[in-house]
């Protein structure tokens, strides 16, 4: 099964850049969803209230979760693969006006797409993230106890510092707090692992670039999205990947590949 994760950073903006031209790779959103032809196509950031675009595609069904800020955050799901029950947020209403998470249930396993809250500048938010990562991991521990889990998204950390091109001009700016990088750290000891880094431990790869100081163009960036699944999913992996190629937001895609 191909599982593929992407913040599209707004998806009518990403799917309105179709058809345009970039060098060495692929560009927008229908464009990469064939390219990958996938069983599962997570999203974050859609930015989008119901009704706002109609992007559907033949063999896919569909589960968003909105915001009710308009314009802001948003989660989706495409599956080829009919779940046995949806849920949206964790059931915790702080957490949950959002739209910031889907959970989808399959007879083997819980898919969860998840937009983790920006500690913002200043860190004006870091104390409500706090409180958000710990309930966040105990929602994953509360799944994974029944079956295993499969969480993809914006995670928004750079939990090493192999993981951003200037950890130490960066340390302490959202994204690469202390705080932040331990309760990451907290969610693998508690039985998951970070894919990607486990079966690539020294690669340097980024997922997301600003668009301010031609960053993506330098190669300045932060691998703050991920795959990340109950350790014992750990030899069924086949693939973990950053697509760099892929064009259309600040972010590129993310994939993971599990032979059930």
């Amino acid at each position: 099964m191909r599982f593929i994760s992407w913040n599209v950073n707004g998806l009518r903006a990403c799917a309105g850049k179709d058809g345009e031209k970039v060098e060495n790779g692929i560009i927008g959103f229908q464009t990469a969803f064939a390219e990958f032809d996938a069983d599962f196509f997570c999203l974050q950031e859609t930015k989008m209230q119901e009704g706002q675009l109609d992007l559907s595609f033949p063999g896919y069904q569909s589960y968003w979760n909105y915001a009710d800020k308009k314009g802001y955050s948003g989660t989706a799901i495409y599956t080829k693969h009919t779940p046995l029950s949806v849920s949206y947020g964790m059931g915790i209403d702080e957490h949950d006006h959002e739209g910031r998470v889907i959970t989808l249930e399959y007879e083997k396993f819980y898919l969860i797409t998840v937009y983790t809250p920006n500690s913002q500048d200043g860190l004006r938010r870091l104390d409500y993230r706090m409180t958000w990562e710990d309930d966040f991991r105990a929602y994953l521990k509360a799944l994974d106890a029944k079956k295993p889990v499969i969480v993809c998204g914006d995670m928004n950390v750079a939990h090493e510092e192999i993981d951003l091109k200037n950890p130490k001009t960066n340390h302490m700016n959202a994204g690469f707090t202390d705080e932040e990088r331990e309760k990451f750290t907290m969610l693998l000891n508690e039985g998951f692992i970070d894919t990607f880094r486990t079966l690539h431990p020294d690669e340097v790869t980024y997922s997301w670039w600003s668009y301010r100081f031609q960053a993506r163009k330098k190669n300045t960036g932060w691998r703050i999205d991920y795959f990340v699944t109950s350790e014992r999913l750990k030899d069924s992996i086949k693939t973990a990947a950053i697509h760099t190629n892929v064009f259309g937001s600040d972010h590129c895609p993310v994939e993971l590949d599990i032979q059930f």
